[in-house]
């Protein structure tokens, strides 16, 4: 497989645009992106996500073919839940379907343990968005259950579904 993860570089921001501004990808999404996603949203986004706590935040480039195609993140939760991060993801629709976004899971997540003392991260896809349900269990995650009526999305009160893998998991 060609997919790479990286960090973000501001000269991706113009790919970066080019893969979220595309409504079936943000009605999967959680709101406040702006649609259409601009260059300018990619730089501004590519800016906060290196000047954030390497500790805190673990953001990568998804890149194929030397080409930027998506994003994903493991984002580390505050009090008792500081070795528990949650992962956040997406990618370009020419790219669905292809086993790429697995792919990325499984290195970010192998990243993220290698390189912290996070113990579990977890997802937690819209419950329609079986694709996105797929990917995560195929990266290994396991389905812990339905947030039942948890998130309002374009004005429609939806379940979600909540997924996660631990250090131990991810080992054997």
């Amino acid at each position: 497989m060609n997919c790479i993860l990286r960090k973000w570089k501001l000269d991706d921001a113009k790919e970066l645009a080019e893969a979220i501004s595309n409504k079936k990808i943000q009605d999967n999404l959680r709101d406040g992106l702006p649609y259409p996603y601009t260059e300018a949203d990619g730089k501004a986004f590519i800016s906060d996500m290196l000047a954030a706590d390497e500790h805190f935040t673990f953001a990568f480039a998804i890149t194929y073919d030397d080409k930027v195609i998506g994003s994903i993140g493991v984002f580390r939760q505050e009090n008792i839940h500081s070795r528990t991060a949650e992962l956040g993801y997406y990618i370009a629709e020419a790219y669905w379907g292809r086993g790429i976004m697995t792919e990325a899971v499984k290195q970010a997540c192998g990243y993220v343990f290698a390189n912290s003392d996070i113990l579990r991260i977890y997802a937690e896809p819209f419950a329609h968005n079986t694709a996105s349900c797929r990917v995560l269990e195929k990266a290994g995650f396991q389905y812990e259950g339905t947030l039942r009526q948890n998130a309002v999305k374009n004005g429609q009160v939806i379940d979600m579904k909540m997924y996660a893998i631990t250090r131990q998991m991810e080992a054997e």
